[in-house]
């Protein structure tokens, strides 16, 4: 069995030597394709152009260029349409998927026919399920919703996903994201208040974050914040240039990232919305505590007591932050309850299974090559 993964970046997470980054949908994918070839399933990432070396194999995982299909531009987008034609008919897949919104996932489905695979959809955020992208984008959108209702098979990361596709009356499995394994022990000292990492984006409301380190000038608090949005990220970065309480970082590399979660006593989530954060799986790695103004996941902050959960009210958020600076041995189980929380529903090998299953229940071709 041979996949295919349609994705902008994720070929730099397995790129151990750049510098560069980029978000938790790509690491999402390259973790899978990684522990896929582990399994002896063939896997190709088709890639945004970043200079790679075009069919180079990483970790087991063939990296294939597909221009600039991922620029958000429309222009640049249909351009780079030959391009990924070529590179899905050199490589002859049995499945081509796609994480997350995007019109590719229509152009994925139209063409799948004259190349012979079949097209796969993993959700990534709860807004790809509720119409909330399609309202905010309503061509791109309405492609994208068109693309995943006519697509062979679709994943749901969370419970919570998975009744919202059964909602839209469209069935799916079900895996949970993978861990960015561990390069190096954690640290001993925890030495900053609160951490949080983000690209800048309007829906991961970095001002918020900016606004509770004014209100607590006595904690200190770190800010990896890439460049995204542009004008969103130079009104940060200049008013983070103010606080004197506050690091700001731009990027660090996936392979260093931990690192700071690990230095952390509190990870904090200003999101309106998320799927299932990466972010929450790093902080439990790190024994980090969560503080979350408007995402909680399937109920994980009253099933795990893994921090505070301030359900959407600002104030609320800053009253929680105060309070767990307060009491040491509370903010401890926290921790606690955070690293409890990756350990019971966080494991690799289980997750790829579930993704496998799901395989053999969307094709009963594939189920046969496996065998």
């Amino acid at each position: 069995m041979k996949l295919l993964f349609l994705s902008s970046y994720a070929h730099l997470v397995l790129e151990r030597s750049t510098s560069r980054v980029s978000g938790g949908a790509e690491l999402q994918v390259a973790l899978l394709a990684r522990e896929l070839a582990r399994r002896g399933v063939e896997v190709v990432i088709v890639g945004g152009d970043t200079g790679q070396q075009d069919g180079v194999v990483i970790e087991g995982v063939k990296i294939r260029s597909g221009g600039q299909f991922h620029s958000g531009n429309p222009v640049a987008m249909l351009a780079a349409i030959p391009r990924v034609f070529s590179v899905i008919r050199e490589e002859r897949p049995d499945w081509v998927f796609l994480l997350g919104w995007t019109a590719w996932m229509a152009i994925v489905v139209a063409i799948r026919a004259a190349l012979g695979y079949r097209a796969g959809f993993i959700c990534g955020l709860d807004s790809e399920l509720t119409g909330d992208f399609r309202r905010e984008n309503p061509v791109r959108g309405g492609l994208f919703e068109w693309g995943v209702a006519q697509c062979d098979l679709r994943y749901a990361m969370t419970e919570h996903q998975r009744a919202l596709f059964a909602k839209r009356g469209w069935s799916c499995g079900m895996y949970r994201n993978l861990i960015l394994p561990r390069a190096f022990e954690p640290a001993a000292a925890k030495t900053v208040d609160f951490l949080w990492v983000s690209r800048c984006q309007p829906v991961k409301r970095p001002h918020l974050f900016l606004d509770l380190v004014e209100t607590l000038p006595g904690s200190s608090f770190e800010m990896v914040c890439p460049r995204e949005d542009v004008n969103l990220w130079e009104s940060v970065a200049k008013r983070a240039a103010t606080l004197s309480n506050l690091r700001f970082i731009e990027k660090v590399p996936y392979h260093e990232i931990q690192s700071r979660y690990d230095a952390a006593r509190v990870f904090l989530n200003t999101s309106e919305w998320e799927g299932w954060p990466n972010s929450f799986i790093q902080a439990g790695l790190g024994r980090t505590a969560l503080l979350s103004l408007a995402v909680n996941p399937d109920g994980i902050f009253e099933r795990f007591g893994l921090g505070l959960y301030a359900a959407g009210d600002f104030e609320k958020l800053k009253a929680d932050a105060r309070s767990m600076m307060a009491d040491e041995a509370v903010l401890e189980g926290m921790q606690a309850g955070c690293a409890r929380f990756v350990a019971e529903m966080h494991d690799n090998a289980k997750e790829t299974e579930a993704f496998l299953k799901g395989l053999d229940g969307g094709s009963s071709e594939s189920k046969r090559r496996l065998e």
